[in-house]
């Protein structure tokens, strides 16, 4: 999922958000991985490994390691910290607090940092993945509700809703967007879908490592989509979101951001839906 406050197109991965990631593993999952593994010694992590994808957040990623819980419905929590080509000291920060800290040598943006994360953790062990941001915005106290519905077998794909729950935004305009592309969603895959960005999610291991991504930034609704092309049993719970500890957004101008996002889920949904066919 930095404090400088450039749009998304002057970021250094915004050439390679145009043209989409190569399949995993490209060379600079290849590279960050070896260096994991060269650091940690091939770590066998918690089944409940938590997420993070952080690009030049040394300022906000403190405050969301320490408020971080020891366990979750009786596992213990690990936190895996997928450092994308930032040019602070997140590493360092994420290391300090105990995380372990995988660094990507090139900034791709956060759904490649994240992919890189799925695969990491399952690789180590890891039979359910928590995602969360690294600015503070959701509250780590509702991970216990956000895991149970994997743990009980009620879902495979747990998200939280801010339109269920709560929402702190100082942004009419993604506000809006944030029901538009709930509605889109809920049309493309003929199911009641409230939120399609929510960043606080569980799922399962192998599901997250099973679908298709490509999007190196706009991936929320490419994982949501995907996972329920295959099947996934989905459950949508009342969060609730902050506005971030610390910095500010780096996902661009609110108008490139809606027609990228818009561009990724007709996308996804053609991919997956049309050309693959449904496998609901």
């Amino acid at each position: 999922m930095t404090i400088t406050t450039e749009a998304e197109s002057e970021r250094p991965g915004a050439r390679e958000a145009r043209r989409g990631l190569a399949p995993y593993p490209d060379d600079v999952d290849a590279r960050a991985f070896a260096e994991f593994h060269s650091r940690y010694q091939r770590p066998r992590l918690s089944d409940l490994v938590v997420v993070i994808a952080a690009f030049n957040e040394q300022d906000g990623l403190g405050p969301v390691l320490a408020d971080m819980p020891k366990k979750c419905r009786g596992m213990d929590v690990d936190v895996l910290v997928v450092v994308d080509g930032a040019t602070d000291e997140t590493a360092e920060v994420a290391r300090e607090q105990g995380a372990y800290t995988c660094v990507a040598d090139t900034n791709r943006g956060q759904g490649a940092a994240l992919r890189l994360g799925y695969h990491l953790a399952a690789a180590c062990g890891a039979r359910y993945i928590v995602t969360t941001d690294a600015d503070g915005q959701y509250d780590n106290a509702e991970m216990d509700t956000l895991v149970g519905p994997l743990v009980d077998d009620q879902a495979d794909f747990v998200t939280g809703s801010r339109r269920l729950g709560h929402e702190e935004s100082d942004n009419r305009v993604r506000w809006v967007g944030v029901r538009v592309f709930a509605w889109l969603a809920s049309l493309l895959t003929l199911r009641k879908i409230t939120d399609t960005s929510f960043g606080f999610r569980a799922m399962r291991a192998e599901l997250a490592c099973s679908v298709t991504l490509t999007e190196p930034q706009y991936q929320a609704s490419e994982l949501l989509l995907g996972v329920l092309a295959r099947g996934a049993r989905l459950r949508e719970l009342p969060m609730s979101m902050r506005l971030r500890n610390s910095g500010a957004s780096k996902k661009g101008k609110s108008l490139r951001y809606g027609l990228n996002y818009a561009r990724v889920m007709l996308g996804t949904w053609g991919r997956e839906y049309v050309r693959r066919g449904s496998r609901r």
